[in-house]
């Protein structure tokens, strides 16, 4: 069929895939007609990112909130309650230091960091891995008694087991106070059912 010679609209039919190709290949290379309200975003997370409860409280590094969130997991410790004793301990100071010997951010003497199997008492992670490890062992074997396990921690199990409680040192009655009420504040904004299986009355 010819078209009518009076009908030129029609004879640029045979451009038009030409022209959107170009207009395809135009847009596409410069982007003129996408704009960030036409083109979707995609909000990828960054590669290894790890987030932490937003209940955990925070030192204020990150790197070392994941190491206290981990040992916690692995030893089935409440990282409230890793936190509570680290800032008691050495309020997040790595190369903290007492005049008794203990070292590093959970305070380990030397005997229990060898024995929790910590070589670099200075490396935080090492630290914290060998200080979770033994408030998880004080915890079982005071059968989840919390100011028992603190007790021991700050002045050694057999202490608890020569007073048949709590000892009457003066620094071990403080320090069982002052870390059990950092725990209970930080367990605060918990469910009241997690405060119960937490033993928080």
């Amino acid at each position: 069929m010819k078209l009518p010679q009076n009908v030129p609209l029609f004879r640029s039919f045979k451009f038009a895939p030409f022209a959107l190709i170009s207009l395809f290949l135009f847009t596409n290379v410069t982007g003129i007609l996408f704009s960030h309200v036409l083109a979707p975003i995609a909000n990828a997370s960054s590669p290894g990112f790890e987030s932490i409860p937003p209940d955990i409280p925070t030192s204020g590094d990150k790197n070392l909130d994941l190491i206290i969130y981990h040992a916690g997991e692995r030893e089935g410790v409440d990282p409230r309650f890793i936190h509570a004793v680290i800032w008691q301990e050495s309020k997040y100071d790595v190369t903290a230091r007492s005049h008794a010997g203990a070292q590093g951010l959970m305070q380990l003497m030397p005997d229990t960091a060898r024995r929790f199997g910590c070589t670099k008492p200075d490396d935080p992670a090492d630290n914290i891995e060998a200080g979770t490890k033994y408030l998880g062992w004080l915890l079982k074997r005071f059968s989840g008694n919390v100011p028992l396990a603190l007790a021991g921690y700050n002045a050694d199990e057999g202490a608890d087991d020569k007073y048949n409680g709590v000892p009457p040192y003066d620094e071990t009655q403080v320090y069982v106070k002052r870390v059990a009420i950092l725990r209970d504040r930080y367990l605060k904004a918990l469910h009241p059912a997690a405060l119960a299986a937490a033993g928080v009355q």
